[in-house]
């Protein structure tokens, strides 16, 4: 069942990632419209969709380290148990 899913993903691919950017964009816009009287920091008042930009960061920053890591020797050949 999942791996139906995850090859119904794949095969739709372009149209995913532009849901995507477009709820990400729907995001951006709709944080412009928050009242910002209440915000609890500097970056919050001064720096427009702030949150949205900090949360796009900290996922590339995630993304970019888990491959690092992988890459480091985390991930190995499928025969390494074989010898």
């Amino acid at each position: 069942m999942i791996v139906q899913l995850i090859d119904s993903l794949r095969a739709r691919l372009q149209g995913l990632t532009y849901f995507f950017f477009g709820a990400i964009a729907a995001i951006v816009v709709w944080s412009l419209t928050v009242d910002l009287h209440h915000a609890h920091t500097w970056a919050e008042k001064v720096i427009p969709a702030f949150w949205g930009i900090f949360a796009f960061a900290s996922a590339m920053a995630i993304i970019f380290f888990s491959r690092w890591f992988g890459k480091g020797g985390i991930t190995t050949r499928e025969d390494y148990y074989d010898n």
